[in-house]
């Protein structure tokens, strides 16, 4: 906090002090980061600023949100990426809100940020491997000399793992239960949470590999906890690394004609294939250690099973719709253009007309609107309309008599109902 001057500084400290109670070292570093390029920023725009109470919506945050959204990137040379500067922003949102909440005498009287003070941010799918780019990669990390690094590869694309829920493994990780078969014991990760793969045949096959080829050793001191642990990942007594993992999985990509491929490629790669196969939307956040269903809804909307039976339903139905042009500009299905032969024996759904007749190829169902006239209740007849109505109602009994035939029965019962309608329309236009 030494770019940050007079009262602030003091309350950023006690406050990143307070946070080391409930937060890792790490997320402690990351929010002193932020918090001091917002604390930074202010007291030089504001040398006279007594501490937190006397930050002002108009005169502090704003001109800081404005300044946020064109600081420099100090690695890329470009802006801070929209991400980035969400992080930011909710790093100094919630030191103001919980110092409320604590009830500290120097926090704001008043709320000074918005949610909609965050920027809207980017909500790219998934980045999975396609199967064939899959299988390459398989393939090259098989072949490859360096038989631990590509070995946990291997397993990370088995088992859907974060790569320090992967490192983190210990050799107790498998667990046997009767009549339910082998499952893997994935460590507190990202999640804080622990929780259990299943495995396979082949999974189990490669971690007995795995542990073939690590070289045995003394106990560790884990990172987290202080304990000494038998990791399953080990390599001349030392803990296999990130970067190890990294470069191999460059040299297999690489070896298989393939693009970059990060690490947590392989997990987005398990996740999409259990959508492809129909996993539940609950048991895939339970294999990905996800603790919203928001999460897993990324993998889902991937390749939504809805989605792609109304295309495939609606692509069916364009289809049957192809037919010859007529010049005044309709289509009409081929069977439609009858020169010989009777229309009431095509195998469509067919309806009769007052003034003509109507025909539908099978997948086009049946239309919502077919003899609506005849069926509402304004609908008036006369006697000079007898004959119309007479032929209308014997094509209709010849029309169900027909649908039956095929199985339609709902499209039978549409004519048998539109008979019944036409022999009371007849008995009114011959009394009338």
């Amino acid at each position: 906090m030494d770019t940050v001057q007079g009262p602030l500084a003091e309350a950023l400290v006690r406050y990143l002090d307070r946070k080391t109670v409930t937060c890792v070292p790490h997320t402690v570093s990351s929010l002193a980061t932020r918090l001091a390029h917002f604390g930074a920023y202010v007291t030089t725009l504001d040398p006279e600023l007594s501490g937190p109470e006397g930050l002002e919506r108009c005169q502090h945050i704003e001109p800081y949100l404005i300044a946020l959204s064109r600081a420099p990137n100090t690695k890329s040379g470009g802006i801070l990426s929209p991400a980035e500067q969400a992080r930011r922003i909710h790093a100094v949102s919630n030191f103001l809100r919980e110092i409320t909440e604590w009830g500290w005498p120097d926090a704001p009287s008043r709320q000074l940020l918005f949610r909609s003070d965050v920027p809207r941010l980017p909500r790219p799918l998934p980045r999975y491997l396609p199967p064939d780019s899959d299988r390459m990669l398989a393939r090259a990390l098989l072949e490859s000399p360096n038989r631990l690094a590509a070995d946990a590869l291997l397993l990370q694309r088995a088992c859907g793992l974060r790569i320090g829920e992967l490192l983190d493994l210990e050799m107790d990780c498998v667990h046997q239960l009767a009549g339910n078969g082998a499952w893997l014991k994935v460590p507190l990760g990202k999640m804080k949470t622990e929780r259990m793969v299943p495995l396979d045949e082949d999974s189990l096959a490669l971690l007995d590999r795995i542990i073939a080829t690590r070289s045995p050793g003394q106990a560790l001191t884990h990172p987290v906890t202080g304990k000494p642990v038998q990791f399953l990942f080990t390599h001349y007594g030392q803990r296999l690394q990130v970067n190890g993992l990294r470069a191999e999985l460059d040299r297999a990509a690489a070896s298989a004609g393939l693009g970059h491929v990060t690490t947590h490629q392989l997990r987005h790669t398990y996740a999409t294939a259990l959508i492809n196969a129909g996993v539940t939307l609950q048991a895939l956040m339970s294999l990905l250690g996800h603790v919203s269903a928001e999460m897993s809804l990324r993998y889902a909307s991937l390749f939504d099973s809805t989605v792609r039976t109304e295309y495939e339903r609606a692509l069916d139905l364009a289809k049957t719709r192809i037919g010859t042009t007529t010049g005044t500009g309709r289509t009409l299905l081929p069977i439609a253009s009858v020169t010989s032969g009777d229309w009431r024996a095509t195998p469509t759904i067919k309806s009769r007309l007052a003034g003509g007749y109507c025909l539908r190829a099978p997948a086009q169902e049946a239309c919502p609107y077919a003899n609506i006239c005849e069926h509402c209740p304004s609908f008036r007849t006369e006697n000079s309309n007898l004959p119309v109505l007479q032929a209308q109602r014997k094509d209709a009994a010849l029309l169900a008599q027909d649908a039956r035939g095929r199985g339609w029965d709902s499209e039978a019962r549409r004519h048998e109902a539109l008979v019944a309608q036409l022999d009371l329309l007849i008995g009114e236009a011959g009394t009338a």
